[in-house]
């Protein structure tokens, strides 16, 4: 066998809702290696996402070992990947037992809506006992709603780590036994993940990144630290079960065993800031949409945290080390996109393969007058309805696969148009063209559809594992290898420079005008199907 070739390659696990990848950079953003399975999704009620947090272990060591041998075969030592990131979906909550290691019940995934009664409780709460603030004032109703937005810039829903680890403790004996005795440990997915590459329970690295800590509810958005006022107003006073929050860019331990033994991980970050870091949306104005199980549109908005008046979420962007100053974002957050394309292929069975959409899709000019409102579980950005249901109108007699097919491309593009609309207003800037990514882009009727609706220009990159690519140039920028610094755009020029594909609008904007306002009759349709109160 010849000896195999030494380079400077850095690595990212990114782990998403339905599958788990290892991938492999040079210092141009180009794929050396890769590996990626897919792990068990478990439904186990209506609204109800579970995973198992073992199993997402396992499918992580396993791409790292396999992406490793294929950068092997390849003709590259493994030693050449000089550090790693993670790169995670969000707010999906983990709790594992301090002395065991163990996870004490399967992972609520983001997603998942059956934290509704818990919502609906502390919506209560808000206006009637409100919410003690530092220095021992008490906001409640409208000026306690307002707190806390501006705590942690988000709202009260189903979507956030808080209200999920609630409803662990309400209806868990192990998770509420492990609470009390102080062995219960809390996190996200990369916590858990960092957790265990980093020794596990023999050295107990209980950490999580900025980025993640800011989606729990637990967060103070602009100390970046965790904030006794919230852990009391959602029953938790033990610090104890809390990881500790670090930047997005800096080294945090060694992995412990495997093939990677020894490689700093250097880089954590959620999965949409990744992504906007990947499309290297680095400054004021820029923005980008992933559109993956769901779909999140992120706006940079700089050192600044702009609060929105029209249903989007304040949130950190990234830190790009320990000592920086964090950059924020507003984003929108779309529950349902990709997921809905598998919906047609695994419960309605009418399409074989996700591909096939855009191939029913191209074959009419248009819905045919039906509206798919993909409100599975409840709505997002920005209507924030946990209660809106599942929704198709407009069927008749002369409605085919093809018309709902593209219906379901269209849903996309319409929350897209309702996520921008808002940002527009809230940011006071307009937006020109949107950066795009995931695995519905792949399709181009999904991009022409996209422009025609939104009436912007969307700019699809060549190379769009950008998720994987912020979790590296994040790991990367803190050891500078390539010289890469985030907070230095112009380090970056030589990354991931093979080119976009550019949609431009084609639709009259009369027509954009008219099916815009029956999507949001669509939409007003289906708001508040569930009270979200037990009968």
């Amino acid at each position: 066998m010849s000896k195999l070739q030494k380079g400077e390659f850095v690595g990212s696990l990114d782990c998403g809702t339905t599958s788990t990848r290892f991938i492999i950079f040079d210092k141009h953003a180009e794929i050396v290696a890769q590996h990626q399975i897919e792990f068990p999704q478990y439904y186990p009620e209506p609204g109800w996402h579970e995973h198992d947090a073992v199993e997402i272990q396992e499918s992580c060591d396993t791409c790292i070992t396999e992406a490793c041998n294929a950068l092997e075969a390849g003709g590259w030592s493994k030693d050449s990947v000089k550090v790693i990131g993670i790169t995670n979906q969000r707010e999906t909550t983990v709790v594992w037992s301090r002395k065991t290691g163990k996870p004490l019940c399967r992972a609520i995934v983001w997603d998942d809506s059956r934290t509704k009664n818990q919502v609906v409780h502390y919506e209560l709460m808000l206006q009637n006992k409100g919410i003690e603030l530092e220095g021992g004032a008490v906001k409640k109703g409208a000026e306690g709603v307002k707190a806390l937005r501006e705590l942690t810039g988000l709202p009260l829903s189903t979507y956030f780590s808080a209200i999920k680890l609630r409803w662990m403790y309400d209806h868990n004996e192990a998770v509420r036994k492990a609470y009390e005795e102080d062995d219960l440990l809390f996190g996200t997915i990369e916590s858990w993940l960092a957790y265990n590459l980093l020794g596990g329970v023999e050295k107990g690295i209980h950490i999580t990144e900025v980025t993640n800590a800011s989606r729990t509810l637990f967060m103070d958005i602009k100390t970046l630290k965790w904030s006794d006022q919230l852990l009391k107003f959602f029953g938790f006073p033990k610090r104890s079960i809390l990881p500790k929050i670090v930047s997005s860019s800096e080294v945090v331990g060694e992995v412990a065993y495997g093939p990677l033994k020894g490689v700093p991980l250097g880089g954590l970050v959620g999965d949409q800031q990744g992504a906007l870091v990947g499309n290297k949306c680095l400054k004021q104005g820029e923005a980008k949409c992933t559109y993956g199980t769901g779909a999140f549109l992120l706006f940079c908005t700089g050192e600044d945290i702009v609060e929105s008046e029209h249903g989007l979420l304040s949130t950190v962007a990234y830190q790009p080390g320990p000592n920086a100053k964090p950059v924020y974002a507003l984003e929108g957050s779309i529950a349902v996109a990709g997921s809905a394309v598998k919906w047609l292929r695994d419960s309605m069975y009418m399409i074989s393969s996700a591909a096939e959409v855009n191939t029913l899709a191209s074959q009419v000019p248009n819905t045919g007058g039906v509206y798919f409102v993909t409100a599975f579980s409840g709505l997002l950005a920005p209507y924030w309805d946990p209660g809106a249901a599942g929704l198709l109108i407009g069927i008749s007699a002369y409605t085919t696969p093809c018309h709902i097919a593209r219906a379901t491309i269209e849903a996309n593009a319409f929350q897209t148009r309702a996520v921008i609309e808002s940002m527009k207003i809230d940011s006071k800037a307009d937006l020109k063209h949107l950066k795009v990514d995931g695995g519905m882009t792949n399709g181009d009727i999904c991009m022409e559809i996209l422009a025609d609706i939104g009436g912007f220009r969307v700019i699809r990159p060549h190379m769009r594992e950008s998720t994987a690519l912020g979790s590296a140039l994040l790991a990367g920028s803190a050891i500078r290898l390539h010289g890469w610094d985030i907070t230095r755009p112009e380090t970056l020029a030589e990354v991931n420079t093979r080119g976009n594909t550019e949609f431009e609008p084609k639709l009259a904007e009369g027509e954009r005008q008219r099916r815009w306002g029956g999507w949001q009759k669509a939409v007003e349709r289906s708001k508040g199907w569930e009270e979200g109160i037990d009968e």
